[in-house]
């Protein structure tokens, strides 16, 4: 099994931001497995279905970024041997870039942080690169972004998941 969390804040005001990467990232994974988002539990908006044989459950938390690790704890205690991989903006990496990670620190992320602080370093993260801008760092998180971009970071994304459920699948 396998669980896939995107971080990011609820609410209508916050869609579609450059913060919220995370949950874009959950809707275009969504759309590609064929699997709603219908269900809610573990503090988080979440669904279930099969690829490849392999049981997926796609999760948007509900407490607010720098409260994630809340809803990622849930999730780890219900599902104890689930592997889980978090997608994040990250604004240490140029915009564009999407790297992988199998485990490590929260850097500068405080949803990371959450996670860390909850469940330790040991969970795959898939960040997105969103780059800084001069000024006020919460204004520009928050800020709407370009669908260029959010269109050409989810297929790096989704290529990097696609091929850690094949990876899963091989082991």
């Amino acid at each position: 099994m396998v669980i896939i969390i995107g971080l990011g804040n609820p609410g209508a005001e916050y869609e579609k931001t450059y913060h919220n990467m995370g949950f874009l990232a959950i809707d275009r994974l969504s759309k590609f497995f064929g699997i709603q988002l219908t269900k809610s539990g573990q503090k988080s908006q979440y669904g279930e279905g099969v690829y490849n044989g392999e049981k997926i459950i796609l999760v948007k938390p509900q407490t607010y970024m720098n409260n994630s690790g809340e809803s990622v704890l849930m999730w780890k205690n219900k599902f104890k041997d689930a592997k889980i991989i978090v997608l994040v903006d990250d604004i240490d990496l140029p915009r564009g870039v999407v790297r992988f990670r199998e485990h490590g620190s929260a850097g500068t992320h405080n949803g990371l942080r959450s996670i860390v602080s909850y469940i330790g370093q040991d969970f795959e993260r898939v960040k997105i690169g969103i780059g800084r801008e001069e000024g006020d760092l919460a204004h520009y998180v928050l800020s709407k972004i370009d669908p260029r971009f959010v269109e050409e970071s989810m297929d790096k994304m989704s290529q990097i998941v696609l091929e850690r459920l094949k990876y899963y699948k091989n082991k």
